[in-house]
């Protein structure tokens, strides 16, 4: 369920930063999903490492470099899965990571007991 709950918000992160004209695009359905996967992988094997290197940084700025590393597994999502998934830049994955965030937070909260 939350894989799917995912992809839907990988598909409305896209759909939304394309409409502000935000470079990034999924191919279909499947590449979605498949960014979804790849984006839970990195989440919990990488994510964990990320945030006890950065930890005083992230002390010091009082949790909002978190946003910038989330912003950071997106990018790293895009460049595993380019043939199907494209971002324009880093500013554009971290957009990307905050509105899939807020997707995420509303949904799972709605859907997933």
């Amino acid at each position: 369920m939350r894989l799917i709950l995912n992809t839907l918000g990988i598909l409305f992160t896209v759909y939304i930063l394309q409409a502000v004209g935000m470079g990034i695009r999924v191919d279909t359905f499947w590449w979605a999903l498949l960014a979804a996967f790849v984006l839970g992988v990195l989440n919990t094997l990488i994510r964990p490492v990320l945030l006890l290197l950065t930890l005083p940084l992230n002390i010091l700025t009082l949790g909002l470099f978190t946003f910038v590393l989330n912003g950071f597994l997106f990018w790293l999502m895009g460049i595993i899965l380019q043939a199907g998934v494209q971002m324009a830049d880093f500013w554009t994955a971290l957009a990307a990571s905050l509105v899939f965030s807020v997707f995420s937070v509303i949904f799972s909260r709605a859907f997933v007991r």
